[in-house]
């Protein structure tokens, strides 16, 4: 005999079930895609909209893939194919108003 509690999903204080969230995979390595400098675009996908580098809780990646990313994206800005800030997309900075 089952009782009532046993065949019921938890359900918190608000009365909300727990919410359990799935684990998150390692792009690069799903794609069998090694990172590289010269492939902006696929960089581009681990980037903040302020150029940053996604934390491997956020983006999900593994640890190697990880170090790689940093050492691609840290080539491409070098060599100016990223850049390191969003004020340096175009030629003038981002709160930039001529006088009139």
């Amino acid at each position: 005999m089952t009782t009532e509690r046993e065949s019921t999903p938890q359900r918190r204080p608000g009365g909300r079930p727990r919410f359990y969230s799935r684990r998150k995979v390692c792009q690069p390595c799903v794609d069998k895609k090694e990172l590289d400098y010269k492939d902006v675009d696929y960089i581009k996908k681990f980037l903040s909209e302020r150029y940053m580098i996604e934390a491997r809780r956020k983006s999900g990646m593994c640890a190697k893939c990880q170090r790689s990313l940093a050492k691609a994206v840290k080539k491409a800005r070098h060599l100016a194919l990223l850049p390191f800030s969003p004020a340096q997309k175009g030629a003038l900075p981002v709160h930039y108003r001529p006088r009139s």
